[in-house]
C-alpha cells in the first residue's frame, strides 16, 4: 500500500514540519482568573513526532523556527525531553521586545462537564510564521540525510502566506526523494481568516493535496479545505451519513488518486469529559471502521487527534495495513486524552493492551 524508504538509508523515520508553542495550562482553574500556569510544549504537527518517538520508539525530528531567547530555549528543552531531534530548528535573532519576531504562546483550559475546553493563542509575528521555502535546504534534508515519512498540516499552512508556500515546497521535495507524506487538514477558520479565509484554505490545500499519501481530516475538513460535499449529511453535523461519506471519498480519490489512505476520527461529545471515540480509514476503495470506545472519560482532550495520527502512522509503517493502523490510532489517541498536556505519555505496551481488547484493571 505504501512504499517506504529503507530505514538504513535514512537518518529520520519521520519529520514533522510545523509550529511549536509554549502551552500554559491553568490546571483546574479558568484562564481568566488563574494565578499559576503549568508550562508545556505543543503543536499540531510536532505532537505527532513526539508521540512516534516517546511511545513508539521511532527516530523523529522537527522542522520549525524559534526566536532565540529564553522562551525559545525553554521550548527547545521540552522538545529534547521528548526525544525529538532539534538540529533542524531555525533560530532567529530576537529583537529584545518581540516587535519583529517572537515565540508563540497557547493558553489552554481543560473543560469539565457542560463547560467545553477552550484555548487562547498568542502567536502573532512568531518566528515560524515568517518561515519561507528558501530558509530550509530541502535537498539536504530529504536527499542527503534521508527521511522515511514527512508529516505536516493545515494549521502550519494557515499561519501566513509564506508558511503555505513552505508546506508546498516541503511536500514537493519529499515526493521528489521518495518520502511518504501525511497531512492533517485540521481546518481552523480563525487561522485562515486573516490570510484569505476559506477560499485561501482551498487554494493552498488543493496545491498540497497531489503530493499527499495519507490524508487525515473529518467531513468538515474535506468540505472547507478541498470543496467536497457529503450528500444527505446531518445539517447540524451531529451524526455522519456513512453512505454519503463513502461516496464523497470515492470522489476525493478520483480527483486525488495519490491518496493511499484517508483517516477520520469519530467523536460524539456527550460532555467535555465524556466522549464516544472511534475512527475509520478509507483504503483500497473501502471504509474500515476501527474499534469503538463509547463513553471514554477524558482528562484533557487537546492533542487527542494528533496522538491518533501518530498511532495511525506507526501502524501503517509497521504493518502496512490500514485496518490495523486505525486501531493503533484510536488507542493512542484515547490514552493521550487521559493525561494533561498536548502530548502522549503512553507506552507501546499500553497501546497494544487497548488494541487487543485489554481493560483498565490495575497492573501490579
Amino acid at each position: 500500500m505504501l512504499t517506504l524508504k529503507n530505514k538504513e538509508t535514512c537518518k529520520y523515520d519521520m519529520l514533522a514540519l510545523g509550529e511549536i508553542m509554549l502551552r500554559l495550562d491553568p490546571g483546574d482553574m479558568r484562564i481568566r482568573n488563574a494565578r499559576n500556569f503549568r508550562a508545556w510544549e505543543g503543536g499540531g504537527e510536532y505532537n505527532v513526532a513526539r508521540g512516534l518517538r516517546r511511545c513508539f520508539g521511532l527516530t523523529t525530528g522537527v522542522i520549525t523556527a524559534l526566536a532565540d531567547n529564553d522562551v525559545g530555549r525553554l521550548i527547545e528543552d521540552f522538545i529534547m525531553q521528548g526525544g525529538v531531534d532539534t538540529s533542524l530548528i531555525k533560530w532567529v535573532p530576537y529583537d529584545g521586545i518581540g516587535r519583529s519576531v517572537r515565540n508563540g504562546l497557547n493558553f489552554t483550559e481543560r473543560g469539565f462537564g457542560i463547560r467545553g475546553a477552550s484555548g487562547v493563542s498568542d502567536r502573532g509575528n512568531t518566528a515560524i510564521s515568517q518561515l519561507k521555502p528558501g530558509d530550509i535546504d530541502w535537498d539536504y534534508i530529504f536527499g542527503t540525510l534521508g527521511v522515511r515519512w514527512l508529516h505536516t498540516g493545515g494549521i502550519f499552512a494557515a499561519l501566513s502566506e509564506t508558511t503555505a508556500e513552505t508546506v508546498i515546497a516541503a511536500v514537493k521535495a519529499a515526493k521528489k526523494y521518495g518520502t511518504v507524506v501525511s497531512y492533517d487538514l485540521n481546518y481552523r477558520p480563525s487561522l485562515w481568516k486573516s490570510v484569505g479565509g476559506q477560499a485561501k484554505a482551498q487554494q493552498v490545500n488543493k496545491a498540497v493535496a497531489p503530493y499527499v499519501d495519507v490524508m487525515i481530516g473529518n467531513e468538515e475538513d474535506f468540505t472547507a479545505c478541498l470543496g467536497f460535499e457529503i450528500e444527505g449529511n446531518d445539517a447540524n453535523l451531529k451524526s455522519l451519513n456513512l453512505e454519503g461519506y463513502e461516496k464523497m471519498l470515492g470522489e476525493v480519490t478520483r480527483v486525488y488518486p495519490n491518496f493511499k489512505v484517508i483517516a477520520t476520527t469519530l467523536r460524539t461529545v456527550k460532555t467535555a469529559t465524556v466522549n464516544d471515540w472511534s475512527a475509520m480509514v478509507y483504503a483500497d476503495g473501502k471504509i474500515t471502521k476501527g474499534m469503538e470506545l463509547p463513553g471514554l472519560e477524558i482528562y484533557d482532550r487537546v492533542g487527542g487527534g494528533d496522538s491518533f495520527a501518530s498511532g495511525l502512522i506507526y501502524g501503517l509503517m509497521t504493518y502496512d495495513d490500514a485496518s490495523v493502523a486505525v486501531n493503533y490510532g484510536i488507542a493512542h489517541g484515547a490514552l493521550a486524552m487521559t493525561t494533561p498536556g498536548d502530548t502522549s505519555t503512553a507506552v507501546l505496551k499500553e497501546v497494544e493492551n487497548i488494541v487487543n481488547g485489554g481493560s483498565a484493571r490495575v497492573v501490579r
